[in-house]
């Protein structure tokens, strides 16, 4: 199991190793770490099987954010390497549970 430190050090890392013309695109962005999707998140899927690793949020007045949910990504997780996969991965934000 990855603690929540190591966990918030996985995303800074893989921040830190973005290409610049992805990271340049984040900033005034904020990235945030949560626990669990809420329900309205949630709501995004098109299949309750599917678990949401991550979403993109942005309600004026606040500040776009990035959110990244650490329970899904564990769960589709074996390992840290794989876990660091998932972070680092923009192209999808669900993966299938039951694959």
């Amino acid at each position: 199991m990855i603690s929540k430190p190591e966990f918030e050090d996985l995303v800074r890392q893989a921040l830190d190793e973005l290409p610049s013309r992805f990271a340049d695109l984040l900033h005034n962005v904020a990235v945030v770490i949560e626990q669990e999707p809420s329900e309205g998140d949630l709501d995004l899927l098109d299949d309750p099987d599917d678990e949401l690793l991550g979403v993109f949020r942005h309600h004026p007045p606040l500040p776009e954010q990035v959110v990244i949910f650490r329970g899904p990504i564990l769960r589709t997780s074996r390992n840290r390497r794989e876990a660091m996969g998932e972070i680092r991965d923009r192209h999808s934000i669900t993966r299938d549970r039951r694959h």
